[in-house]
């Protein structure tokens, strides 16, 4: 997707996108007025944005038709939030402030029109949702599926990366785990989602917000998002860190519809496995946040428990009162089988 031409410290200038369809349903995918922002010099119309900032967070998330979603389940304003949302949640995951957001999309000629001008909207909607811009990407034929791949741009300083958790420290998690899930689940099975976990699939909410309100207050040794279900995240963090994660399965926050009409362990497993909940899975100092706990729920409307501990050893296990461990049988999502 070629960039507009932008004046100095963000200044909108003239539009250089010649005649053509493509261009034409470009011009579609833009504001009709680009705000402006000192953090974005070149916005899109040229070869390249440009942004400025102290410590430039990268990232990128790719979502494609019949893995990530399916039409029949999401209009197309809700595809495109998705999946910018998924790559938010990656700036989230180091405190990241959002600057923009780079949106590449493969679409069938059928759609190039009214389909995919609405999945850019809710490209622009997730971005909006966290205050970043829209910077620009490419847009290119196929012969399907869609594809979307997402770039995210933010500025930070002092990152808190997944490596920083220390033996001592406790293991908290925002929201609740295994709405997403819950709600494929139901689709699925060709049944209607509940309300509430199909906002959680539907629509995902980045923690960048919430991220930083933790960071700014020194809160966190290390975190990371909730991607690929607590199971998994919580053996990158482990790994980075070169310790062990001690969970307690009576603290885990399982989700209403992941536990509605399963047991226990069943909704566990979900929380465990489902991937796709976008929450901030974070180690902090022993009794540094619950003075500030009650604050983050009331500021966020956004329950914060602690989930266990980090201890000396490797991978993630459960523990229980006495200190006890035992093996994990739950495993985070993956995109392809093990093979030996």
């Amino acid at each position: 997707m070629p960039n507009q031409t932008f004046r100095p410290r963000g200044t909108p200038g003239p539009s250089l996108l010649g005649p053509g369809a493509e261009f034409d349903l470009i011009r579609r995918f833009l504001p009709a007025a680009a705000a402006t922002r000192d953090d974005v010099r070149v916005g899109p119309g040229d070869d390249c944005a440009v942004v400025a900032g102290e410590g430039i967070a990268l990232s990128s998330d790719l979502s494609v038709e019949e893995v990530h979603f399916r039409r029949e389940w999401l209009a197309p304003e809700l595809i495109g939030f998705r999946a910018a949302a998924a790559a938010l949640s990656d700036l989230a995951a180091v405190a990241a402030r959002p600057i923009g957001v780079m949106a590449s999309v493969a679409v069938a000629e059928a759609d190039a029109g009214p389909f995919v001008v609405s999945v850019m909207e809710g490209v622009r909607r997730a971005a909006d949702s966290v205050g970043a811009a829209l910077l620009g990407g490419d847009l290119t034929r196929s012969p399907g599926p869609l594809m979307i791949d997402i770039t995210v741009v933010g500025e930070v300083a002092r990152p808190v990366l997944r490596s920083g958790a220390h033996h001592g420290d406790e293991v908290w998690v925002t929201g609740e785990l295994g709405g997403a899930a819950a709600c494929v689940s139901r689709l699925m099975e060709g049944r209607r989602a509940p309300r509430d976990a199909w906002a959680r699939f539907a629509e995902p909410r980045a923690r960048v917000r919430e991220a930083r309100w933790l960071a700014e207050r020194g809160v966190p040794t290390a975190m990371l998002d909730l991607s690929d279900g607590l199971a998994g995240d919580a053996a990158h963090l482990a790994a980075a860190s070169g310790v062990v994660v001690l969970l307690v399965p009576e603290l885990v926050p399982v989700h209403p519809a992941a536990a509605r009409g399963r047991s226990r362990r069943a909704g566990l497993d979900m929380a465990l496995g489902g991937g796709e909940d976008y929450e901030l899975c974070f180690t902090a100092a022993p009794g540094c946040v619950e003075p500030l706990r009650r604050d983050f729920e009331q500021s966020f409307e956004l329950p914060l428990r602690c989930v266990g501990r980090i201890g000396h050893g490797d991978g993630v296990w459960w523990v229980d009162a006495e200190g006890h461990r035992r093996p994990m049988t739950s495993r985070g999502f993956g995109h392809f089988r093990e093979r030996r």
